[in-house]
């Protein structure tokens, strides 16, 4: 997703990938090396199957008038260049014998699964920019692009990365400990997914900032995070200190509540005990006092 220009996402970054619980997640595009080697073996593996399609379609049809050769013969190219990459790609979920082959895979511009749509705008586009242009149309807009995508990626919406990039995920932030105490008595309102977001990054990125936009960030965060909290820090608290223990402390009271609710559904649909009226060694149930029924 592009950079993001609002005060509370201003440390995003185009390859961010924001999840649900307002963490940022790096989802790097694939390279322009990687994806030439993909594609040169998807271009060998295609041309391999031309071939043998067209031997078999000019077997079968050797003995046919020229008006059905035909037919077979635009019946294998449309097989091998638009219904073959389409429901590899719609099967693996993004994935060619190229990308397989080098752990590449197609997403959707939001990084989610592609479809059978995607799948096939991608291939139909690949038709003209790849194989009737030679390749020279995807070559330039990979370079130009910064998520490397080609002709067929920008029609789709798709681009391409590397899905056996390890995820790193940042440290989590630890409480200031002269904070630790307010904050246990502090009330700490849940924050909104975007404002909570922010504060992460700045925290996570604050060594790589300069230190008059670092302050003047940290400051204005400050003040948005204070209208959740009660009552407010101790007087004197620096910004990034007070974001700090207001994070730290959302995270273990969110550690502890999903806990809670962890025990209490084990607990309505754990097993029952054994059952108290056990046969006896005649077979029969018996009743508590030892008496048969």
């Amino acid at each position: 997703m592009p950079p993001s220009t609002a005060p509370e996402h201003a440390t995003l970054t185009a390859d961010d990938l924001v999840t649900g619980e307002a963490v940022a997640l790096d989802l790097p595009p694939a390279g322009v090396g990687p994806r030439i080697a993909s594609g040169l073996i998807d271009v060998v593996a295609t041309l391999a199957l031309l071939v043998g399609m067209v031997m078999l379609t000019m077997a079968a049809a050797l003995r046919t008038d020229a008006a059905l050769t035909w037919v077979a013969w635009i019946g294998s190219l449309a097989t091998v260049f638009l219904v073959f990459p389409t429901a590899l790609e719609t099967l693996t979920r993004g994935r060619s014998l190229g990308k397989l082959a080098l752990g590449l895979r197609t997403v959707r511009d939001d990084a989610g699964p592609i479809s059978f749509q995607h799948a096939f705008v991608r291939a139909l586009v690949g038709i003209v920019e790849i194989y009737a242009l030679s390749g020279a149309p995807a070559f330039f807009s990979a370079i130009l692009s910064h998520r490397g995508k080609r002709l067929g990626d920008y029609a789709a919406g798709t681009y391409v990365v590397r899905e056996r990039a390890r995820l790193r995920l940042p440290p989590p932030t630890p409480m200031p400990p002269p904070l630790a105490g307010w904050a246990r008595r502090a009330d700490i309102a849940p924050l909104p997914p975007g404002l909570a977001l922010a504060v992460r990054q700045l925290l996570g990125r604050a060594a790589a900032l300069d230190a008059a936009a670092r302050s003047a960030v940290a400051g204005r965060l400050a003040g948005q995070v204070a209208a959740y909290v009660a009552p407010p820090p101790p007087p004197g608290t620096p910004p990034e200190a007070f974001l700090a223990a207001v994070i730290a402390a959302r995270r273990e009271r969110d550690t502890a509540r999903l806990a809670r609710e962890a025990e209490l559904r084990r607990r309505l649909t754990g097993r029952r005990g054994p059952d108290r009226f056990a046969s006896g060694p005649e077979g029969a149930s018996r009743r508590p006092g030892g008496e048969a029924p």
